[in-house]
């Protein structure tokens, strides 16, 4: 085990009705807030008039800023600062997934900055500051309700980029699994993806003597597997969907990953993907994870055993256990398909003419490697797009 510092900031506020406390959530630190979600499924559902009406029953002066898409985009944050700036607004309040949540966090630390917020992005400028961040979740999947990252995508160039700061940790985060009901099965699915692999690049990794982290990934991937198919079979079974939403915030906020050393080749892989196809991020991580751990698995054969064994039951070929190995991998790819992900860029109708120009982008022009499990080139991220085909 390596050594570690842990800290997260988030107070989570989580189960029924919990929705309706957000005006004396945000009361705490403000009274003028920009309202940031995506295309207005909040207000089919309803969930946009109860927070509308707690925040004006707190007194709170709302500004919205709607139409946040999946792959969230630097030109909406761009208008959102610009908001907040012009009406002097000192708190950002995300309701939605991942999507929303980041471009909330990128437009709270680019209100306080001189320069262009994309520095953050691409490692020109680090923040010193930002304004404060609340969230209701309605999607299960990117952990952005309690971590310290964001996401965007610059449509110049198209690339996809993510930056990391403590001061982007949401101060609270409501999480009640009712709002989850009317989620699409599809992207319920491709959240159990996002959620998967953000547990799974912490789980491969070359550290030994993790044993009480390896068991918590174990864990949270196991609830994943029995509880995900019952979700999609019954919406409103209230207790899976709950297991599934709090599985998804554990899964990235930082405790999965202590005392290890973390990975996210797979990541950054997919990131090219969906920065150029615009392809749901959940989805073309089904593609690529498996295709990362065919061309890795032999690095730490040991490794991919116990993932095997552990976490899909499969029986111990002690005389063979690459086998053993290679049936927790087809296993895993078995049950992204039984969800109703794709398993290959070829089902996402993806062909192999970009392929280079995604292998280099990652590894900027290649003078760079990803990953730590594995240090890949893009030789060799240009592979396992190959792979993935």
């Amino acid at each position: 085990m390596v050594n570690f510092t842990y800290k997260n900031t988030t107070k989570i506020i989580f189960g029924k009705g919990t929705e309706l406390k957000v005006g004396e959530e945000v009361k705490r630190y403000s009274t003028k807030v920009l309202l940031h979600y995506g295309g207005g499924s909040i207000k089919k559902t309803g969930l946009y008039d109860k927070v509308i009406n707690s925040l004006k029953q707190a007194g709170i002066e709302v500004v919205e800023l709607g139409g946040v898409m999946p792959n969230p985009r630097l030109s909406l944050v761009n208008e959102g600062i610009r908001v907040c700036r012009e009406k002097g607004i000192d708190f950002v309040l995300a309701v939605g997934g991942g999507s929303a949540i980041d471009s909330a966090k990128a437009i709270a630390v680019g209100v306080p900055y001189n320069g262009d917020v994309w520095d953050f992005f691409c490692g020109k400028a680090y923040p010193k500051e930002a304004l404060p961040i609340g969230v209701i979740l309605t999607i299960p999947a990117a952990g952005s309700e309690a971590s310290p990252n964001s996401v965007i995508t610059n449509e110049d160039g198209l690339y996809k980029r993510g930056m990391y700061s403590e001061l982007i940790m949401p101060v609270f985060s409501i999480m009640n699994p009712e709002l989850t009901y009317t989620l699409p099965e599809y992207q319920t699915a491709c959240g159990t993806a996002d959620i998967m692999a953000h547990i799974m690049e912490r789980y491969f990794t070359n550290i030994t003597h993790a044993d009480l982290t390896d068991r918590l990934c174990e864990a949270t991937l196991k609830t994943m597997i029995k509880n995900v198919p019952i979700v999609l079979d019954e919406p409103e079974n209230y207790n899976a969907r709950a297991e599934v939403m709090w599985a998804g915030t554990v899964a990235h906020n930082g405790l999965l990953g202590t005392g290890r050393i973390e990975d996210w080749a797979s990541h950054n892989i997919e990131h090219e993907i969906s920065a150029i196809y615009d392809v749901a991020h959940g989805a073309g991580l089904a593609v690529v994870f498996p295709a990362w751990m065919k061309y890795v698995y032999k690095n730490n054969l040991n490794r991919f055993v116990q993932f095997a064994v552990r976490v899909w039951n499969v029986e111990m070929n002690f005389e063979e256990p690459e086998r053993t190995a290679l049936e927790g991998i087809e296993r895993l790819k078995k049950f992204f398909k039984q969800i109703g992900l794709p398993v290959s860029l070829t089902e996402m109708d993806i062909s192999d003419d970009r392929l280079e120009e995604m292998a280099s982008k990652c590894t900027n022009g290649g003078k760079s490697t990803i990953g730590s499990f594995v240090k890949l080139n893009r030789e060799d991220v240009y592979n396992i797009l190959k792979l993935a085909r």
